[in-house]
């Protein structure tokens, strides 16, 4: 598959506190891939990398094949709270990116009210985000994340703030709009569950700092469902997973199992 995302050799230090060090990592287009690992060890430094919100000390990171600093609006991010303005509507949050882009209010208006069926908002585009569900908001924010053109989407954390059901109802349509969308997404969660739910490969991040991650296939099959849990490939996984992360601060409750 054609390479989407690639960091090659990539060093990077805040000051005096080394991050990355020679870290490699691939993403094909059209792959989804989970992050995981202790809190603090680096998972949103990767994602300001990738965006072009920082750059790296060594080594170089490719989109679509180029080596290019020239990322930000080219990749989509779609944060852990969803950071809607609460005196736009539905239809006017989703339209900012292309606003941004310099498109005329007609053509947004068009554009937005073509993509809100499909992601159960039709019937909310002139509502409020205090009048929304959170499931309902953070799809609002993953179209917003899409307006942006990018075909590459970062999700960091995107439902680790809704209750345990939503979650769960957010999980398979992620997986519905990933497979309509055919988009390239990194997700991070610290829910083990979720990374390999999700996701076509699991990159465990280890070690102070990072570099070389441990990437393991998810061999479980797709469509996906809730159900999928249940599946002895699912488990194994889970297991290794777990145990990887078992004494890096999984222990202390920051990376869960379910």
């Amino acid at each position: 598959m054609r390479e989407k995302l690639a960091f090659s050799g990539v060093g990077f230090s805040y000051g005096e506190k080394p991050i990355l060090d020679g870290f490699d990592l691939q993403l094909s287009k059209g792959e989804l891939v989970s992050l995981i690992g202790p809190s603090g060890i680096g998972k949103s430094t990767l994602f300001q990398l990738a965006a072009g919100l920082l750059q790296p000390d060594t080594g170089t990171i490719r989109l679509d094949g180029k080596s290019t600093a020239e990322r930000l609006g080219r990749v989509g991010y779609m944060p852990q709270r969803d950071l809607l303005m609460p005196w736009r509507t539905v239809a006017e949050n989703a339209g900012l990116p292309l606003e941004i882009q310099g498109f005329s209010k007609s053509e947004i208006r068009e554009r937005i009210a073509e993509e809100l069926p499909r992601f159960g908002l039709a019937e909310w585009k002139d509502a409020y985000p205090d009048e929304l569900s959170g499931g309902m908001r953070q799809r609002v924010s993953f179209l917003r994340a899409l307006m942006t053109g990018a075909d590459l989407l970062l999700l960091d954390e995107p439902f680790s703030a809704l209750d345990g059901i939503t979650r769960m109802e957010m999980q398979e349509w992620l997986l519905s709009m990933w497979q309509q969308t055919g988009s390239t997404m990194l997700l991070i969660t610290h829910d083990i569950d979720e990374a390999i739910l999700l996701a076509d490969r699991v990159v465990v991040l280890l070690g102070s700092p990072i570099r070389q991650p441990v990437e393991l296939q998810v061999s479980v099959p797709r469509p996906r469902t809730l159900a999928s849990r249940n599946d002895p490939e699912f488990h194994a996984l889970r297991g290794e997973i777990w145990e990887l992360l078992r004494g890096h601060g999984a222990a202390n409750g920051e990376v869960s199992e379910a």
